[in-house]
């Protein structure tokens, strides 16, 4: 057998995994060392594939991994656009904090588009665009126009980086991806008013080449699970919260109730947002009592 190449994987399909490769896209099947090993290729891997005699490509091994986000995955995500809506459902600081402190906790990028502002009264609007600008202040790239976001995003997408599509069910992601990439053709669905959350449209990953890189659309998280996070690392997960905790007297410091904090101290200050801080102690409760609240799920 003769290797034909590397490439990545960009959608799996009742068995066969489309790679991209510098030659073009090759359809290939699983090699069965992969049932023995127990592992199983995800879109975003690298990988080898090999030619057999008869022409037909198999996937032989998978490169070393960054990360694996998402049920089902994305691996080697490089950047995550979050898209959170303004209305149906509604936008919530608490779910975007849960949102920036898991994939920061994943150790990915993150960039926040605000979706449906067109459906939201006017006062409502300049509120979450005021809220929006602290997130933008600790150093979170803020879009509130998708006709922006589509002009710049192909450029920011470096080569054969990843980008995926992150946000509640019902949010918009597929409907900014079809704007963004008009041949995505991905399906929309309307939103459960009962339950102010969408039906989930997206059933499988795929990628989608734009600019030098690709861009992930995956199905909407129902909940995020934060409980695998250790409780005494929780506080660097908060971007404003580390910039600032060498100022605090001791090393270590949680930010709870220690003397000398510089967490608390610009908490006081108002430099600090209130709703930031109290969503810190609401997660130190729920990774201590080990599960997510009730509320939430």
């Amino acid at each position: 057998m003769t290797e034909l190449a590397e490439g990545t994987v960009i959608s799996l399909i009742a068995g066969y995994y489309d790679v991209e490769t510098s030659a073009g896209l090759v359809r290939t099947r699983a090699r069965g060392v992969f049932r023995k090993t127990k592992e199983k290729p995800q879109v975003g891997d690298r990988v080898k594939i090999k030619l057999d005699d008869q022409g037909l490509a198999y996937l032989v091994e998978i490169m070393p991994r960054k990360n694996r986000i998402g049920r089902p995955a994305v691996a080697n995500v490089d950047h995550v656009l979050l898209v959170i809506s303004a209305v149906e459902p509604d936008f919530s600081l608490q779910l975007l904090d849960r949102f920036l402190t898991f994939f920061a906790w994943q150790g990915v990028d993150v960039a926040i588009y605000l979706s449906k502002s067109d459906l939201v009264q006017v006062d409502r609007l300049a509120e979450i665009k005021d809220q929006l600008a602290y997130y933008q202040k600790i150093g979170y790239p803020v879009y509130l126009s998708r006709d922006v976001l589509a002009e710049e995003l192909p450029g920011a997408i470096g080569q054969e980086r990843i980008w995926t599509l992150a946000g509640q069910s019902g949010a918009g992601k597929s409907t900014l991806l079809n704007f963004i990439k008009a041949d995505a053709n991905q399906a929309t669905g309307a939103i459960s008013t009962s339950l102010n959350r969408g039906r989930h449209t997206t059933r499988r990953v795929e990628l989608f080449k734009l600019g030098a890189g690709f861009l992930a659309d995956t199905p909407g998280f129902s909940a995020i699970d934060l409980t695998p996070i250790k409780l005494n690392e929780l506080c660097g997960y908060f971007a404003e919260f580390k910039r600032l905790a060498g100022g605090c007297k001791f090393r270590g410091c949680q930010h709870l109730k220690e003397p000398k904090c510089a967490v608390k101290e610009a908490l006081e200050a108002g430099e600090i947002a209130q709703s930031r801080y109290d969503d810190y102690l609401a997660m130190r409760t729920e990774i201590s009592e080990g599960r997510i609240p009730e509320y939430l799920k």
